[in-house]
């Protein structure tokens, strides 16, 4: 999922980062294909090349390793804002066929089952960067028909202007992305092992399969072993933190 995740970030391309599988798949991107990525996270660090993957937007790491540091409301008004995002890469607790996104409560919203994190910036990220992906394993509890609530929207009639909204949700099952000229997520590639039958019975929607659905291509040795040395550095440096 996060090698698969990595390897939809262009070269060159600026990227309004998520801490957790975005920031992995991200920062695995800028050491195999694309040095050139520019990350950005939300508390102000633009241009961040962190050796080991910080534990929290506020990780000294991303300060220490960024080009520049900036205050959070400039981050937004003259970087995400002013359109200068290309691609904004998020979590979601659930997500439904449009792509629209849901971080904050599971259940009524006046009297939760589960309260989560909440907003955050991702409705800024998901409204002013020009296009959108997500990353999260695929469960009915998460790919749901009716979202609990809208936090994100992903999608709304009559299309989103410059934005594109949510374009790619990565799973541990497959890939889908936004149908040509339409408003729906569809399945475009399943993962190796994975078959389409499990992937729809994995989704809380009636999920159309693109007629040139493909595999997706497996890891490679240089992949796998740059991820986990990655992570492997990533555990010894927040080891010797605590």
């Amino acid at each position: 999922m996060t090698v698969a995740a990595a390897r939809a970030l262009p070269n060159g391309a600026v990227c309004f980062v998520g801490i957790g599988l975005p920031s992995s798949a991200a920062n695995l991107a800028r050491r195999m294909h694309a040095p050139d990525l520019v990350l950005i996270y939300e508390s102000g660090t633009i241009g961040a090349k962190p050796d080991v993957l910080p534990l929290s937007i506020g990780d000294g790491e991303l300060a220490e390793t960024a080009s520049t540091v900036v205050s959070t409301p400039e981050v937004f008004r003259y970087y995400l804002q002013a359109g200068r995002i290309d691609v904004g890469f998020l979590g979601a607790a659930q997500i439904d066929g449009l792509g629209n996104i849901n971080t904050t409560v599971i259940g009524d919203y006046r009297r939760p089952k589960v309260r989560l994190p909440g907003a955050g910036g991702a409705p800024e990220i998901v409204s002013s960067s020009g296009e959108v992906f997500v990353i999260v394993r695929q469960s009915k509890r998460t790919f749901v028909e009716t979202l609990d609530f809208v936090t994100s929207v992903g999608w709304r009639e009559g299309g989103l202007g410059r934005a594109k909204g949510v374009t790619r949700v990565i799973t541990n099952l497959g890939i889908l992305q936004r149908e040509a000229n339409g408003k729906e997520l569809i399945l475009a590639q399943v993962h190796p092992g994975a078959t389409e039958d499990e992937i729809r019975e994995a989704t809380g929607w009636n999920l159309k399969i693109a007629p040139d659905v493909t595999e997706t291509e497996a890891p490679t040795a240089a992949e796998l072993s740059t991820l986990r040395d990655l992570q492997e550095r990533t555990s010894r440096a927040h080891a010797r933190r605590q």
